[in-house]
């Protein structure tokens, strides 16, 4: 695999693999001998795992590491808990350990190793540890909707958001994370639906929108937005369901690479300007169409900021000229509690 690995590398005149190691301690000294730009690491290894060893980068010698591991693909886990612990991204070995058909994700491995070696070593540190917070936000009843969309390094900014969010937060939230199959996804879901105050799911068919709720989107699925006006006593009385906003999925083969254009499209076409569009750290310029769309209904766009770890789909909507703030993730946090506190919308 170090082989494979290294002769797909030296394919491409950008790049140069340096050195190859065959576990944790020798690459822990090769790191310290070569300082190279970027890092791939298995998870499985002879001696100490991928993640202690991620650990130990991380802590003596900050680099950028791409977990490019089967066991990413196997165990989704283990990818987020290597995310938190400060790899910029993973690329799942197409067929197990040994992968004598690596070159099928070629590509994504020369992309991402291209991109994630432009991180600067200042930006890469442990995620922090927020855990629940029970933090809680006015009542306030509103029809907006935040889109949030993401891809390289965007796992860690999502979560770094919804920690400063409080429960009970008054729209729904629907976040498009790039991420190779719904597996990932739902297991996402479940980390963050352990570790922050917001209730999170994937996104299923016939989905009410409810306030308080982040929706993760599955890459695969294409989703349309409707309007629903309650029709029994107790939702006129209680108000629950007056004017909810369902969901419907049609499985399609599309792009990922344009995910987030495509849902921020669709959740524009019905909330209009009460549409707030996020765009975070990823490579590429998923996004900028969705933003302009949004712009173009006169919704709200903010994105992230020269601090995120990959600023490819940030700069492509800020040069594009669709962006109103571009912040700091805790900023873009601070935007998103105000912007709820406003004057009620209307779809």
């Amino acid at each position: 695999m170090r082989t494979l690995i290294t002769d797909i590398l030296a394919s491409d005149p950008e790049i140069s693999a340096i050195e190859t190691a065959k576990c944790g301690s020798e690459a822990l000294l090769k790191l310290e001998m070569f300082r190279p730009d970027c890092v791939t690491l298995d998870l499985v290894m002879p001696g100490e795992s991928g993640l202690t060893t991620l650990e130990t980068i991380m802590a003596t010698h900050p680099t950028p590491v791409i977990i490019l591991s089967a066991l990413a693909k196997k165990d989704a886990t283990s990818t987020f808990e290597c995310l938190a612990a400060g790899a910029v991204a993973f690329v799942p070995k197409p067929s197990g350990e040994l992968s004598l058909d690596i070159e099928t994700v070629k590509t994504e491995i020369l992309e991402t190793v291209k991109a994630v070696s432009q991180v600067s070593r200042n930006k890469l540190k442990q995620s922090e540890r927020h855990g629940l917070q029970k933090l809680r936000h006015p009542r306030i009843s509103h029809s907006k909707i935040i889109v949030i969309g993401a891809s390289t390094g965007g796992p860690q900014s999502v979560e770094k958001i919804l920690s400063l969010l409080p429960e009970g937060y008054p729209c729904p939230i629907l976040v498009v994370q790039h991420m190779p199959s719904s597996f990932f996804v739902e297991s996402y879901a479940e980390r963050l639906n352990k570790n922050y105050p917001l209730k999170v799911k994937v996104i299923e068919d016939q989905e009410l929108l409810e306030a308080g709720t982040v929706y993760l989107a599955i890459p695969e699925f294409n989703l349309n937005f409707h309007r629903r006006l309650a029709q029994d006593r107790y939702s006129r009385e209680s108000g629950r369901n007056a004017n909810s906003v369902t969901i419907t999925l049609k499985e399609e083969k599309l792009d990922l690479n344009s995910s987030i254009d495509r849902a921020m499209c669709a959740v524009v076409k019905l909330y209009g300007s009460n549409t707030v569009g996020v765009i975070l750290s990823g490579i590429g310029k998923d996004g900028t169409e969705g933003m302009k769309a949004i712009r173009a209904a006169q919704g709200t766009t903010i994105a992230q900021d020269k601090d995120a770890l990959i600023f490819g789909m940030p700069r492509s909507a800020i040069e594009a000229g669709v962006v109103d703030r571009v912040l700091a993730l805790e900023g873009i946090a601070e935007a998103l509690n105000d912007l709820v506190r406003a004057k009620e919308a209307k779809i």
